[in-house]
């Protein structure tokens, strides 16, 4: 590629707008945006006139064009920007987490067939490098664990209900008019953003290509106020946690559900539109990354940062994808779970492996306990908007710690 970065832009959102505005007092990157397409033609735009088209090709057949850099919010369309640039030798970035989780391998063949990059640090976890360290640093196959809060919309809601007594609707609002939640927000707090996030960790992190659908997972809008009101007596604060986990069968598992967090967890202290990962290997134990994950310079910020590095042709190597190093996911694990319900609500105690706590109040009650990841997933309740599920920390068990858990249950009761 030329040292001369010449950029076609998909999107002039705020982000968009961020990259024009940033690359304009940034000389020293030696990049410049030659062309923007956008949907709608008719809208006033802080940028020249000239800069602007609808017509994909004139940014896709311009000879001169070396970079594409996708900012749009339409997935489908996204789709064929990154794969006809691809297919043209044009290095893309991309913010595009639903665009990447839905296709990844066939993302990655492109790359590979027609020797061309595709760099997209900002579609997961905003201003934190995460896929450039698991690239680089965490190369190999030590890596034990890797959690975090990865969306940065449903940690804000949360920390205004957790810590400030905001009711859920009126924290969401709250997050819509600061700019880190959308007017659907439904992607954000139901969990679907944060799986697409965690489906592209996964593939850095093991070397597992897998698709969103086939990671458990929900989102915060069950939590309830009996919910708040144990984990402040507990000391606990609730995040929404994405994480995967090696177990000793080499497999990893994997899910996205709302947690407790102790003080003494790193996560505890994240808060508002922070993203926070924890990343946990053999021999370097846990480390800690922390940034913002929502908005509009932290987005940016990312998306230029992939900028400069194809300055020096950097590119994803994807060491651990399609090597003796990649894993796959298991369903061969138990949970330590908290749900709470409601009087009308059918939870069979018999679905869990023990019951270690259960309480009753007149509207709401809860049970604490142990279950195979299987039977969650195929328990009716897990599906029922008015049960709230949230995992206790440390929540994984491995088969063959259950047998000797289960004689200390009553320990574990007591504990909680």
């Amino acid at each position: 590629m030329s040292n001369k970065l010449t950029i076609g832009l998909f999107g002039f959102g705020v982000v968009g707008e961020g990259i024009y505005q940033v690359l304009q007092q940034t000389p020293s990157l030696n990049a410049s945006i030659k062309k923007i397409c956008i949907k709608n033609s008719w809208k006033d735009r802080n940028a020249p006139a000239e800069l602007f088209t609808t017509v994909y090709a004139d940014i896709l057949d311009d000879p001169e064009i070396n970079i594409v850099v996708e900012l749009t919010n339409d997935p489908s369309e996204a789709y064929v920007i990154v794969t006809e640039a691809l297919k043209r030798k044009k290095a893309v970035v991309s913010a595009n987490k639903k665009l990447i989780a839905d296709n990844f391998l066939e993302l990655y063949k492109l790359q590979q067939q027609y020797d061309t990059p595709f760099l997209y640090e900002a579609a997961v976890a905003g201003s934190i490098p995460i896929i450039r360290n698991l690239e680089e640093y965490y190369d190999n196959d030590l890596l034990q664990a890797i959690s975090g809060i990865i969306n940065g919309s449903t940690n804000y809601i949360l920390t205004k209900v957790i810590d400030e007594g905001l009711g859920f609707k009126e924290a969401l609002l709250l997050a819509q008019q600061n700019g880190f939640a959308e007017k659907d927000p439904s992607t954000d707090v139901e969990g679907k953003d944060a799986v697409n996030k965690l489906t592209i960790l996964l593939a850095h992190t093991y070397g597992i290509s897998t698709l969103p659908e086939n990671i458990p997972h929900t989102g915060i809008t069950r939590i309830n106020a009996l919910d708040v009101a144990v984990a402040k007596e507990k000391h606990y604060r609730i995040k929404l946690v994405a994480q995967a986990k090696k177990l000793s069968n080499n497999k990893v598992a994997s899910f996205v559900l709302p947690q407790f967090v102790t003080e003494t967890q790193q996560l505890f202290n994240v808060n508002n539109e922070f993203n926070g990962i924890v990343i946990e290997s053999s021999f370097a134990d846990q480390q800690f990354l922390y940034g913002k994950g929502a908005g509009r310079f932290p987005t940016a910020s990312a998306v230029l940062s992939d900028i400069s590095a194809l300055r020096y042709h950097y590119r994803y190597e994807y060491r651990k994808f399609n090597t003796i190093l990649a894993a796959n996911l298991s369903n061969d694990y138990f949970l330590r779970i908290y749900i709470s319900f409601p009087p009308d609500a059918e939870i069979s105690q018999s679905e869990f492996e023990w019951i270690e706590g259960y309480h009753c109040e007149e509207k709401r009650q809860y049970y604490v306990g142990v279950i195979h990841i299987t039977a969650l997933l195929n328990a009716e309740w897990f599906h029922n908007p008015k049960v709230s599920c949230i995992l206790l920390p440390d929540a994984i068990i491995e088969e063959t710690a259950i047998k000797k858990l289960k004689k200390k249950s009553l320990e574990l009761a007591a504990i909680f």
